[in-house]
C-alpha cells in the first residue's frame, strides 16, 4: 500500500513529493534472548525522555547494483541481533526506573520515494538543517512519539530519483547517546558491508551506572535546579532556525577576540561554543540581572576508572555540567571571561560527578535539567562516518533539528563540506525571529571587522 504526498514548499523554494510505503516492524534477523533490562540511573533520568532525530544523506553509486532499501532494511534486521534490546519496549516500574522488555517486537521501518535529487538539495541550500520537508523524510507513525511501550527506534530510507538516498533515524533517548548510536550504525553499515560481525561488540552493562547505595550526591549539580517562573520576554515572536558555518576564516576572526595566553590552552570547539553563547545571550536582551546558563553535552567513557566502561559500552554516558553567569557579565565582559567559564564547566565532569549524578536521580525522583535561560551544546561531528559501502559517507549526516524535543534552545556541531571544498561545523540555531535578525548582524560584525567571511557567506539557511 503507497501514501500519495501532496507537494510540499520551504522557504528555500524546493519542493518535492514523497510516496511512502506503509511502515513496518524489523525484527532481528535470528532469535534474541527474552529479559527484562534495566536502564542505568543515568539513561533513566527525566531529561532524556524524548526521541532524537537524525539524518543521512547519500550519493548515487555508479557501482551500485543494490536497492538502498533492500541492503539498509537487511542490515538493520542483523544488527538487531546484536542490540536485540532496541527490539523490545520500555517499561516504568516503581519509582519511575525504566526498564527494557526484550520482546524481540522490532523497530519501525519506512520505505519511500521522492522526486527530487540531492543536486536540487544542493542548489537551493537545503542541505542542513531546516531541512525541506523533514516531517516526509521522517515521518512520525502515529502513536510511535511515546516514550513507553513502543518502538525504540525508527527508520526511514527515502529513495532519490538521482539514485542517491536519505536515511532519517529516530531513537529514545533514554537507550543510548550519541556515541551508543554511532556504534549502532556503524555495525549496520559494516553488515551492509558484508562483515560477519560488529568490530565492536556492543556492551549492555547499565549497572555500571547506577546508583550507588547508600546514595551519596557530592556536588551541586545546578543543571538540576527547580525551575524558575517562566516572566514575558518581550520577545515572543516566531521561532525561525538558521545554519552557519564556520570555517578556517571564521574560527581565526573568533581567536582574535581572546588573548594569546588562553588562545593555546583551549580547544576550537571550547572557543566557538563561548562565542555562540554570549552573541546568542546578545541578541536575546534578556534582563541585565537574568541568570543565563550554558549546557554542555560531556562525555565521561574516558573518565570512569572505577570500574572503566567497556569499550562496546553503547548506554547513556554524559553529564549536562552547567556555566552560569548574568546577562550583563556575558554581554559586557570579553570573551575571555565566557570561555573561563566553559572550561570550568567542561573539567567538572569527573568519576565522581558521575557517581553524584546518578546517585542524585534516585534521592530526587529523576528530575529533568533546568532549561530557563539556558542554551544547550552537542557536539555530533562523529555521525560524519556513516559508511554504507559502495555508496561511500554522507554528504551530510548529522542531526536534523535545532531544537531538542519542544526544548528550542539547543544547537548540535554537525561536520560540513562546502560545495568549494572547504571544510568546517555547520551550527543550527533556533531563535525568536527578532532575536535572529540581531543574532546574523552580530556575527556579521564580528566575521566582517575581524577579516572573516561576509555575512551573505555565513548565512547557510531559514525557515519560519
Amino acid at each position: 500500500m503507497e501514501l500519495q504526498i501532496s507537494p510540499l514548499t520551504t522557504s528555500g523554494s524546493l519542493t518535492f513529493k514523497v510516496n511512502r510505503q506503509k511502515p513496518e516492524l524489523v525484527s532481528p534477523a535470528k532469535p534474541t534472548p527474552r529479559e527484562l533490562k534495566l536502564l542505568s540511573d543515568i539513561d533513566d533520568q527525566g531529561g532524556l525522555r524524548f526521541h532524537i532525530p537524525t539524518i543521512f544523506f547519500y550519493r548515487h553509486s555508479p557501482t551500485a547494483y543494490s536497492d538502498p532499501v533492500t541492503v539498509v532494511r537487511r542490515a538493520l534486521a542483523e544488527t538487531l541481533v546484536y542490540y536485540y534490546p532496541f527490539a523490545g519496549r520500555l517499561r516504568e516500574g516503581r519509582n519511575r526506573k525504566l526498564a527494557v522488555d526484550c520482546t524481540g517486537e522490532g523497530v519501525l521501518f519506512i520505505e519511500a520515494d521522492a522526486d527530487v535529487t540531492l543536486v536540487e538539495f544542493e542548489e537551493k541550500d537545503a542541505l542542513r538543517p531546516p531541512f525541506p520537508c523533514f516531517e516526509e523524510l521522517l515521518f512520525d507513525v502515529e502513536g510511535s512519539s511515546e516514550m513507553l511501550n513502543t518502538p525504540l527506534l525508527l527508520m526511514q530510507v527515502t529513495r532519490l530519483k538521482c539514485g542517491g538516498f536519505i536515511i532519517a533515524v529516530r531513537f529514545n533517548h533514554q537507550m543510548t547517546d550519541g556515541v551508543g548510536l554511532s556504534f549502532f550504525l556503524k555495525t549496520m553499515s559494516e553488515l551492509a558491508r558484508g562483515s560477519d560481525a560488529p568490530t565492536v561488540s556492543p556492551v549492555w552493562e547499565r549497572h555500571l551506572l547506577s546508583a550507588r547505595v547508600p546514595a551519596r550526591v557530592t556536588h551541586a549539580h545546578r543543571e538540576y535546579d527547580e525551575p524558575a517562573a517562566v516572566e514575558g520576554s518581550g520577545d515572543e515572536d516566531t521561532l525561525v532556525t538558521r545554519s552557519f558555518f564556520f570555517g578556517d576564516a571564521e574560527m581565526s576572526a573568533i581567536r582574535k577576540l581572546l588573548p594569546p595566553n588562553l588562545i593555546n590552552r583551549s580547544t576550537d570547539i571550547e572557543k566557538l561554543t563561548s562565542f555562540l553563547w554570549r552573541y546568542r545571550t546578545v541578541a536575546l536582551r534578556a534582563d541585565p540581572n537574568k541568570e543565563m546558563r550554558l549546557m554542555l553535552v560531556v562525555s565521561a567513557r574516558s573518565k570512569l576508572k572505577n570500574p572503566p566502561l567497556p569499550k562496546g559500552y553503547y548506554g547513556n554516558a554524559f553529564a549536562f555540567p552547567v556555566a552560569i553567569a548574568t546577562a550583563k557579565e556575558l554581554t559586557e565582559k570579553p570573551l575571555e571571561f565566557v570561555l573561563r567559564l566553559v572550561k570550568e564547566a567542561k573539567s567538572s565532569v569527573t568519576e565522581e560527578y558521575m557517581r553524584s549524578l546518578a546517585d542524585l536521580m534516585v534521592t530526587k525522583g529523576r528530575p529533568s535539567f533546568s532549561s530557563d535561560g539556558a542554551y544547550l551544546i552537542s557536539d555530533v561531528r562523529i555521525f560524519a562516518d556513516n559508511d554504507f559501502g559502495i555508496w561511500g559517507k554522507p554528504v551530510y549526516g548529522g542531526i536534523g533539528k535545532a531544537r531538542v524535543a519542544d526544548f528550542p534552545g539547543a544547537s548540535d556541531y554537525v561536520s560540513f563540506e562546502k560545495r568549494n571544498g572547504e571544510i568546517g561545523i555547520i551550527v543550527p540555531v533556533c531563535l525568536p525571529e527578532k532575536a535572529m535578525g540581531r543574532f546574523v548582524e552580530e556575527l556579521d560584525g564580528v566575521f566582517v571587522f575581524n577579516g572573516g567571511s561576509k555575512g551573505p557567506n555565513k548565512l547557510i539557511t531559514s525557515s519560519m
